[in-house]
Order: structure tokens, then sequence, then C-alpha cells
């Protein structure tokens, strides 16, 4: 049975309570394929997204228009992981606050992306395979997968959305496991969205676990170049500069209103 449309922007200044059960959200996930021919895909976006910005939005739209040019994959949803608490990364707002903020955006902005809240209501630092496994669960162990015209189910490929800048930190010493390079690439797949300054095609090339398993990597360049940083607005925001048309109007008011990143 499909989940309710939430409805963050009703109270657009209220943070997100994780005092309420957790609840796998599927209010645009399709219940049934369109073209039985291609592969089911889900993409999902993890990071900090503090806050996030009308690039990691774009970069959703970037992957929709690649894959359909292409006759191999039916993307059904795409979903947004921001990392718990205890990534204890700098410039990170509360869980709460950065939930709301991703909730906010896609709700008034998009009409198939999604805010998954299992990630940040963890106490621990969750690393993005295990992320990745939790969706494979919820998806195609507790759904099934997906229901096909012709009645059978078909399992739900995952893919990693992910920006060039964090495909780069694979090869930083001691940051990713092989293990879990092996398990989010070779199992899962990652799409790539090539950034302003970035050579992906050569890191493909100089690492050896992704050049393993290129065959699950797709690069996608970006045709109008997008350097918007979550690091960048926050200095703005810092500064008391104007963050107008760099993230959506619902997230400017929102850290406005609980001051966020003013210090």
């Amino acid at each position: 049975m499909t989940s309710p449309i939430p409805s963050a922007l009703s109270e657009p200044l209220t943070p997100c309570a994780f005092d309420t059960d957790y609840e796998f959200p599927r209010h645009f996930l399709p219940t049934v394929m369109k073209d039985d021919s291609k592969i089911p895909l889900v993409l999902v976006a993890c990071g900090s997204f503090s806050p996030i910005t009308y690039l990691h939005l774009r970069m959703f739209e970037m992957a929709k228009d690649h894959f359909m040019e292409r006759n191999e994959f039916e993307l059904l949803t795409g979903y947004y992981s921001p990392v718990s608490d205890a990534y204890m990364k700098e410039g990170l707002a509360s869980a709460e606050h950065r939930v709301k903020m991703c909730q906010l955006a896609v709700e008034s902005t998009s009409d198939w992306l999604m805010v998954d809240s299992w990630e940040p209501r963890q106490k621990t630092y969750q690393r993005t395979a295990v992320v990745l496994d939790h969706f494979d669960n919820e998806l195609n162990k507790a759904d099934g997968g997906i229901l096909t015209a012709s009645g059978e189910r078909k399992r739900i490929r995952i893919m990693l959305l992910a920006g060039g800048d964090l495909i780069a930190s694979f090869g930083h010493p001691g940051v990713w496991a092989p293990d879990d390079l092996h398990h989010i690439v070779g199992h899962y797949g990652s799409v790539i969205i090539e950034r302003t300054g970035t050579d992906v095609y050569g890191f493909l090339l100089s690492h050896d676990i992704l050049y393993q398993h290129r065959m699950n990597v797709t690069v996608i360049k970006q045709l109008i170049h997008n350097d918007i940083s979550s690091t960048k607005i926050r200095l703005f925001v810092k500064r008391g500069m104007s963050i107008k048309y760099l993230l959506p109007n619902p997230v400017i008011d929102y850290i406005h209103a609980h001051s966020l990143y003013g210090k």
C-alpha cells in the first residue's frame, strides 16, 4: 500500500521529528513498471546536505535525462539519505534540520524525489554500503521488488548517485574500506555527475577497484556547469550574504528562521 504524500510544507519551519516511528517513504514509488523489458532502477544520494542546494536537486534531473535517452533502465524514483549526526563533520546542522530542509526542497520542486530518514535517525555513523543494503532490504526484500505488467515481480536495481568530488574521495587513504567499495560499485553500481574541475574518467582509470567495476559506473557530464556547494552556502550565510536563487526559497526561509550556519 502506497504511503500518503507527506507535507513538510504544511509546517515549513518545524524541524523533522524523530520521536515518531520510522516509515520508509514510498509515495512516489510506482507499483507497476511501464516497460517490462527494462531494468527497474532507484537512485540513492548519500551526503551531508547541510544544506541541500539546487545542485543536489539537479543531479537527479541530469541522471533522469541520461536514463530516458537509453533503453536499458526504467528510473522509478530517487532518494536523499542525509548522514547521521555521528558523522561529526564541520558545518553539519542537526539531522532533524537537514532532513526537514531536504523535505522542503523536494516537496517544493519535485514530483518524483523522496527523503529517507533511516540513516539520519541512527545514533552511530552508517557506512554507505550499509545504507544501500537498507534500501535493498526495503525495496527488494520487504516489497519483493516491483510488479511488472505481466504480473511477475522484478528485482529493483539500486545505484549510488554521487558527484565527482565524492568519487574522488574513494582514492583518499583510509577513508573507504576496499570491501565497501567492492560492495558499493561492484554489487550496486554508481552514477557519477562530473563536477567542474574533476576528471572522473582519469580517476576511474587510476583506481584499481573502480576500474575493475567500470561497467557498473555511469559518468554523466554537466552540460551547464554548476559548482554550487553547501560549503559556499554556509560561508555566504556566515558573512551575511544573499543565498537567494542558490537553493529553494522554503529552505532559505528555514535556515534564517533557525539561525543556521550563522556562526
